[in-house]
């Protein structure tokens, strides 16, 4: 759960894509699986031959810019992940979905698991990219005023507000859940009602995260293509933690679960000692779920 790629593993692929592809050519795209084509028009065959001029983020998708004025949209969605293959390498088998094939060495696009959500789209010029910009904030780019401008446009709770990609642009499951908890903000608090010093501190909260975890991922590379990118790793402070202590408080990560997501947080740091009812489990225990720390401990 939570795997999706968010904005600081973005980057670093993207950093890693313009080492090996900007200014290359593109040989040639070799389809695997043909469900992770999304487009007809143009056709593949338009990219093929066409070098390489731009590689950035849009939200969670990699764009790959091709002269003159085409563009690959890659979404990884929860499983998709890159590899990179030197030249001659052997790739792997059955989880391949596309390969971009270059002068030095091959692009692959995976997905592993049953369900293929990663997909492909050729657009040319830029109004047709424009299509998948969902105008989330770059709270990178941001100020305060802007961020709590568009944090209290809705009301909604924080998780949700913080992982909208229409909200705010690559804050996905992992780090939304990272963010509150270095804020000291209930998941489920609603967004009208933090006052100014909250918002401040979910500001700073944000950029902070998003920030330290790009420069700990980049330097975790070394200059290498990232093989392990995932949600759940071993220096974040809450989520993937489910039952292990906070490193602030000691009390044990709670954890709140729905369809392919999960919430974590601690309640001692978070949600002043309240456990938050579990959709599924809390309908299921009824007057036996826990409501505090202390019917736990």
């Amino acid at each position: 759960m939570g795997r999706c790629p968010n904005s600081p593993d973005i980057v670093v692929y993207i950093v890693s894509l313009e080492a090996r592809i900007l200014g290359r050519t593109l040989e040639r795209v070799k389809i695997l699986n043909p469900f992770v084509l999304r487009c007809v028009m143009p056709s593949l065959e338009e990219a093929h031959g066409k070098p390489v001029d731009s590689v950035h983020r849009l939200g969670k998708r990699v764009v790959i810019g091709l002269q003159p004025d085409y563009f690959l949209v890659i979404h990884l969605m929860v499983a998709g992940r890159f590899r990179w293959l030197e030249p001659n390498a052997k790739p792997p088998g059955k989880i391949g979905l596309a390969s971009f094939h270059f002068p030095n060495g091959t692009l692959l696009l995976t997905e592993a698991g049953a369900k293929r959500r990663a997909s492909i789209h050729l657009v040319k010029g830029k109004s047709e990219l424009a299509v998948f910009d969902m105008q989330g904030l770059e709270v990178l780019d941001a100020d305060l005023s802007k961020f709590a401008a568009r944090l209290t446009k809705e009301n909604h709770t924080l998780k949700r507000a913080l992982t909208d990609p229409r909200g705010f642009s690559g804050i996905g499951n992992a780090y939304s859940d990272e963010i509150l908890h270095r804020a000291k903000l209930s998941p489920i608090a609603q967004t009208q009602k933090l006052n100014a010093e909250e918002i401040e501190r979910l500001f700073d909260a944000t950029r902070v995260i998003l920030l330290e975890w790009t420069k700990r991922l980049r330097a975790d590379s070394g200059g290498k293509f990232p093989e392990k990118v995932t949600a759940f790793r071993p220096g974040m402070a809450v989520h993937g933690r489910f039952g292990l202590p906070c490193p602030v408080c000691t009390s044990p990560v709670q954890r709140i679960v729905y369809a392919e997501n999960e919430t974590n947080y601690y309640a001692r740091c978070q949600t002043g000692g309240v456990i938050l009812a579990d959709r599924a489990l809390s309908r299921l225990f009824k007057k036996s779920w826990p409501r505090a720390l202390e019917d736990i401990e």
